[in-house]
């Protein structure tokens, strides 16, 4: 499957509010999670049956709800009709290829971006779809599969740290882009290191492995540079928006957050180049070994050039050849050959070739 863009031919022509799962099944089921919390008290629970969802606009407390699984259109759809989300919010939201984006709606805010893994046994990035939508006292995250970078998190709420506690849906929001922006760095510097070992390791030994390695992890840092780069438009317009559900002190905390997604989008940036200049290193080093072998081979063929002159002259069929019927005229054939390549070797040298 293509992993920079990713489409059907039975999804053309459908309405762009379309409420159609389009992706890859990640999970065997849905999973909701609720946590409802405020200054002094913290609740969690899991959710089987949409009705155990405690919706009550109550301004005392913050709830987030969590849900794993985007496969199953009616619990998505429940969920819409039960928190009035407009169908093009969900059409959006089961879109798991779309491009991270946020919207401002007039009773929302829509978050879109990708969760990062690394695969070690495959070596390459894995990446599921996070949506955030923000409301009034609630937070909604939907996620492609279960597990995700957020426990820190959770751990914050359940050991009632205060500024976490005593804000609202916005700054959770906050601290979940936070997250997810610090696990790119995490991902990032995990390749860093792999990328900066090539460097040694092309020094000591040149191998079609090291090639194949510089290409895997170029493409690797191509397609994180597609999904990170888009984050910093998401970031930029979350920090300039003027909706009512973003209170002002946390502009404070979003410029952290834009602080960490330009260090992610530089790190990539100068990655992408230390892979080009390998990659020229390593061309380089397998030009500067196909001269030396170069060199050599035309060495010993200018070597037997006039030996095989020599050879060849006496190898005519004359019977009137200087020494052809002299005793010692092989012997002086090999000292004239001998002779000639000592004077090759001593020019060879004087001129710096050898």
């Amino acid at each position: 499957m293509a992993r920079f863009i990713t489409a059907q031919k039975e999804n053309i022509g459908l309405s762009p509010d379309a409420m159609l799962f389009q992706g890859k099944k990640k999970s065997d089921r849905v999973r909701l999670r609720q946590i409802e919390y405020n200054a002094d008290f913290i609740h969690e629970k899991d959710i089987t049956d949409i009705s155990e969802i405690d919706f009550t606009d109550n301004s005392s407390t913050t709830s987030w709800l969590n849900v794993d699984g985007l496969h199953d259109n009616q619990i998505i759809q429940q969920i819409a009709q039960k928190f009035h989300i407009e169908s093009l919010i969900i059409s959006d939201l089961l879109d798991t290829y779309s491009r991270p984006k946020i919207h401002e709606y007039d009773d929302c805010i829509y978050i879109s971006l990708k969760m990062l893994q690394y695969n070690e046994k495959q070596h390459q990035l894995v990446s599921e779809n996070l949506v955030l939508i923000i409301k009034n006292h609630w937070l909604i995250s939907f996620q492609e599969r279960e597990g995700d970078v957020f426990n820190p998190v959770r751990e914050r709420l359940r050991n009632n740290k205060k500024r976490l506690r005593n804000s609202g849906s916005d700054y959770l929001a906050v601290a979940l882009l936070d997250t997810v922006i610090d696990n790119y760095i995490y991902i990032i510097s995990c390749l860093g290191e792999k990328i900066e070992a090539l460097d040694e390791k092309l020094m000591q030994k040149i191998s079609k492995d090291t090639l194949s390695e510089i290409d895997q992890y170029k493409s690797e840092m191509i397609y994180l540079r597609k999904i990170i780069k888009p984050c910093r438009e998401v970031v930029l317009n979350f920090n300039k928006s003027d909706s009512d559900l973003i209170h002002k002190n946390i502009q404070a905390y979003l410029k952290q957050v834009h602080s960490n997604i330009e260090l992610a989008n530089d790190s990539i940036d100068n990655y992408r180049e230390i892979l080009s200049d390998l990659l020229n290193v390593f061309q380089s080093n397998v030009s500067n070994k196909l001269n030396d072998i170069l060199k050599i081979l035309t060495i010993f063929s200018v070597f037997f050039i006039p030996i095989t002159f020599i050879v060849g002259v006496y190898g005519t069929n004359f019977d009137n050849i200087p020494l052809i019927h002299f005793r010692f005229g092989y012997l002086i054939m090999w000292l004239i050959i001998i002779l000639t390549v000592v004077i090759m070797i001593f020019l060879f040298h004087r001129k710096k070739w050898l």
